[in-house]
């Protein structure tokens, strides 16, 4: 299921974009991973040199420079959900067609997607990013998006970074791409056919970004638990099977083909259980992609698509995990000597290998070292260092199980000496004799719970980090927030009277992107006591006259007094002088908000503050806005990031007690298997089936809470260390948060699952060794 789904999230191309043959894009600079800063737009001179040679060009119908902007409209009140505007000639490039009435030509015309339900000759209000405008409607489209005259949105949309080329009929993509680039040269990108998905949008690219982080981190997972629990699994079934295979040695048979034999039944277990699940992944796949859609982990128009390749890589890896897994155990079966066969005691007496011992060590080991290392790290590295930590400990705690395992059930089990009658102590003395079986069964829980502590807690402990910084920078009476709007138009701030910062970015001399803030006067002049200027002054701050932060003008070596010609979003290149340097200013470069809307016609503001007065709370009828204290807006920004966050927790963890449920229910039957005869024994001393079954679903629950005291012991170091990590990087105290509902009902699933599984299977062992006596 996750492998097709990461199959199919490569790059779409927008199906705006659609009916162009050949795609034009502005030179893309190199970026790190999971950077989604725009690249500098072509020059406004540019464009429309590059517009009249295109069209020049052989098997080029018409060349469409791709004008975008923020347009939404308002119906009752309410914006629509389509926020996207358009110049109208660039629907020729999806190709889309009126359904009814004629294109808008003139300005204050405007035509729709026929999904907004607005009928030809109706008057609708448009929000754009100066505010609300009324337009007649001339005509609907077979598509989404509002679509004004070329003439009226060529203001809003100067800033070009695509241009479409629509094909004469018969026309060859890429032999027309090869003459577009003989023309243009190499400092622009050409792309025809499949390769267009490379001009996706960046927001697109973004999200899609995300969910594969995301997926790769399930299928991860998935892999880690699949052959931790196959390799705990096979370990079990050949110690349980120590006899039969001493039987093998004594008739003749080879170690080599005691290990041939034991990689032949994991082959066909994995084929078979490959099989299965290449089917149901197949059957789930397609409603799985579309719950990522609903939950925003993948953009728009995302599908799943079944293609052999994924399907078969999908099988392959499967049969690949059991193999895997059952490499120590096959090993192990191996060195069953032929005396083995006249064992019949199932007491673990047997000393551990010295390879395990040394491995387990080094893990242990290992996982300490990242304790370490997480505690110093920052970044995206905090969380690489706190997964690898718990893994090593994960692995190391599995390895040395029967020198940890004693100590800790001796531990664990001691009220069970305070019971009334032999149960507690038959249950205790069954659970220390047999070692090994304890240590397979508590082995995925030791998995599920170590990993549903680490995961919720390391999401959790990093959103509220997070959030606590920010509610910090919140010093406002009231706050403006989008309703129903990507963001605020200066209509809605202006009527308020709120203040607001434009984030935006220029793009310096170096090919760098730097994030920008407009700053109105107002906010400034309130939060200038904030500012710490380490030279210059804020006095002329205005215009062109900008302040910098110190790390834009050490990385960019800008100087005070220097004049820098940057270029805006609208493609024109401006210089700006630095008149102040600032020391962990919120932004590389601060400027003046009249100067980023003249050159950033779309941008719009993500919050306006409100500090003067106390408005009343609620919306502000069609603008798109609505003002809430900054309590309200606390909570509220919680609320989203905890919806966020608890999704990407529960579809982790999922995954992990997915696996691991099965493995405690498969372990359980396997135990049962070789304590017939104990359970037969008890039956013929005169124990009930009821108190049998009630012996073996207790020790099924101590041995779960076995595996939930190792799993919190490996996976709490791990938190503790990414704390410490956070803690400085932020320079703040940053609470330990571990959500116990999730814990607990990972905790409550295992406890479920091994005491029905045991139950059962020793309800069906005791009838089955009744029968055969």
């Amino acid at each position: 299921m996750t492998t097709t789904a990461l199959f199919s999230a490569g790059p779409q191309l927008p199906e705006r974009l659609a009916g162009a043959g050949v795609l034009v894009g502005v030179h893309e600079r190199e970026r790190p991973e999971g950077n989604f800063t725009p690249d500098r737009p072509w020059a406004p001179e540019r464009v429309e040199a590059l517009v009249g040679a295109l069209r020049k060009v052989p098997g080029v119908k018409e060349a469409l420079p791709d004008r975008a902007f923020y347009a939404q409209v308002v119906k009752e009140g309410k914006p629509l959900e389509e926020d996207r505007g358009y110049a109208w000639s660039t629907a020729g490039l999806a190709p889309y067609s009126l359904v009814s009435g004629v294109a808008p030509r003139n300005a204050g015309e405007v035509a729709l997607g026929r999904e907004a339900g607005v009928a030809v000759g109706a008057r609708v209000e448009v929000l754009t990013a100066r505010g609300p405008s009324s337009y007649t409607v001339t005509g609907t489209i077979d598509g989404p998006g509002v679509y004004l005259s070329d003439r009226e949105a060529l203001p809003m949309a100067e800033g070009v970074r695509t241009i479409g080329l629509v094909l004469n009929p018969g026309a060859d993509a890429e032999a027309v791409a090869g003459k577009v680039r003989s023309v243009i040269g190499k400092q622009d990108r050409v792309f025809a056919g499949d390769a267009r998905v490379e001009l996706e949008p960046l927001a697109d690219a973004r999200i899609r970004w995300m969910g594969m982080q995301i997926l790769t981190a399930m299928s991860a997972l998935a892999a880690f638990a699949a052959v931790f629990v196959v390799s705990s699994t096979f370990a079990f079934g050949v110690a349980q099977r120590r006899h039969e295979f001493g039987l093998l040695r004594v008739v003749g048979a080879t170690p080599r083909q005691v290990r041939g034999m034991v990689y032949g039944e994991a082959l066909a277990v994995g084929c078979l259980s490959a099989l299965s699940g290449v089917v149901v992944g197949a059957l789930v796949a397609p409603a799985f992609g579309q719950v990522l859609v609903n939950l925003g982990i993948e953009p728009r128009g995302f599908e799943v698509q079944l293609h052999p390749l994924p399907i078969a890589g999908a099988f392959a890896v499967g049969v690949l995990v059991a193999l895997v897994g059952v490499w120590s155990a096959s090993r192990r079966a191996a060195r069953v000597a032929p005396i083995e066969a006249l064992r019949e005691a199932s007491v673990d007496e047997r000393p551990m290998p010295r390879l395990r011992w040394i491995t387990g060590g080094l893990l242990c080991l290992s996982g300490t070292a990242g304790v370490v290392l997480t505690s110093s790290a920052g970044g995206d590295e905090l969380v690489v260092y706190a997964l690898y930590t718990a893994m090593a400990l994960i692995l190391g705690m599995a390895l040395l199980a029967p020198l940890i395992v004693p100590p800790v059930l001796w531990a664990v089990t001691w009220p069970l000496t305070r019971m009334r009658g032999a149960t507690g102590i038959l249950v205790r003395e069954s659970a220390m004799v047999s070692v090994r079986r304890t240590a397979a069964t508590a082995a995925p829980v030791l998995v599920t719970v170590g990993f549903a502590v680490l995961i919720t807690g390391m999401v959790q402990t990093t959103a509220g980090a997070i959030s606590a910084a920010r509610v910090s920078t919140v010093q406002a009476q009231a706050v403006m927030v989008p309703d129903g709007t990507p963001g605020l138009s200066d209509a809605a701030l202006r009527g308020s009277g709120a203040m607001s910062l434009l984030f935006t970015g220029v793009y310096a001399p170096s090919g760098e992107t730097l994030p920008v803030y407009g700053v109105d006067d107002e906010l400034l002049a309130h939060e200038k006591d904030k500012l710490e200027v380490v030279s210059g002054s804020l006095a002329d701050f205005g215009g062109t006259a900008v302040a910098v932060d110190t790390v834009a003008a050490e990385l960019q070596g800008w100087r005070l007094g220097q004049t820098v010609p940057v270029v805006f979003e609208d493609g024109r290149t401006v210089p700006l002088t630095v008149i102040a340097v600032l020391k962990d200013a919120p932004a590389h470069v601060l400027i003046s908000r009249e100067t980023v809307r003249a050159h950033d016609p779309v941008v719009l503001a993500d919050q306006g503050y409100i500090v003067r007065g106390t408005p009343a709370a609620g919306p502000v009828a069609g603008l798109g806005a609505r003002i809430v204290s900054a309590a309200d807006l606390t909570q509220e920004s919680q609320d989203e990031e905890d919806r966020l966050v608890w999704i990407y927790t529960l579809l982790l963890a999922g995954v992990t007690v997915g696996y691991t449920g099965v493995a405690i229910a498969n372990t359980q039957m396997m135990a049962a298997v070789s304590r017939r005869r104990d359970l037969l024994v008890l039956r013929l001393s005169g124990a009930l089936k009821g108190q049998v079954l009630r012996t073996v679903a207790i020790e099924a629950v101590f041995v779960v809470l076995l595996g939930t005291l190792l799993g919190v012991a490996v996976a709490l170091p791990a938190l503790l260390g990414m704390r410490a990590g956070l803690s400085e990087e932020l320079n703040a105290h940053v609470p330990l948060v571990v959500p116990m509902p999730v814990v607990l009902g990972a905790i409550v699933t295992c406890l479920v699952v091994s005491a029905a599984a045991a139950a059962v299977a020793a309800g069906r062992a005791i009838r089955d060794e009744v029968k055969a006596d």
